[in-house]
């Protein structure tokens, strides 16, 4: 890719707020497109989109210029492959206040769980600490994927 993309905007674009939505990277451009998951099945169903109303005609065109140029469009780590429980486990680790760090811990078992630790967290002033460590660790998601497949990018 010639455009090197701002890796910020990378991990920005990995912090996806919800399940079943997706965000792409055009190779060629170095622009980012957020899609659904319905977006994406409606473009590949070809499903007519005069009748929708102009916003969703522009995502429903911009998953049709994903699906029929697949080879320009690039995936984003999603969710999924970022496992922040995995993150925070390893967070819990970091805190030196054997206290804490087992209150954490304890946090972060059962359902639940994501909510009880941002609680704790809050409670314990660390939050600085917590997003800053997640951050880092986004960061070097990020890294990783952009060596993979040959992103060029800027710190």
């Amino acid at each position: 890719m010639s455009i090197p993309v701002k890796l910020n905007n990378i991990i920005e674009e990995m912090d996806i707020p919800f399940e079943g939505s997706f965000s792409f990277l055009n190779r060629k451009t170095g622009e980012f497109v957020f899609l659904t998951s319905e977006d994406l099945d409606a473009a590949e169903d070809e499903e007519p989109i005069d009748d929708l109303p102009e916003w969703q005609q522009e995502n429903r065109m911009a998953a049709l210029a994903v699906v029929e140029n697949e080879e320009d469009y690039i995936e984003l780590p999603t969710k999924f492959d970022l496992n922040e429980y995995e993150i925070m486990e390893s967070f819990c680790l970091t805190v030196s206040d054997q206290r804490k760090q087992e209150s954490l811990f304890k946090a972060i078992k059962g359902k639940g769980a994501f909510r009880r630790f941002k609680d704790k967290v809050i409670d314990f002033g660390i939050e600085k600490q917590w997003y800053s460590y997640r951050n880092e660790w986004f960061k070097e998601i990020a890294i990783e994927w952009c060596l993979e497949n040959k992103i060029d990018y800027v710190e």
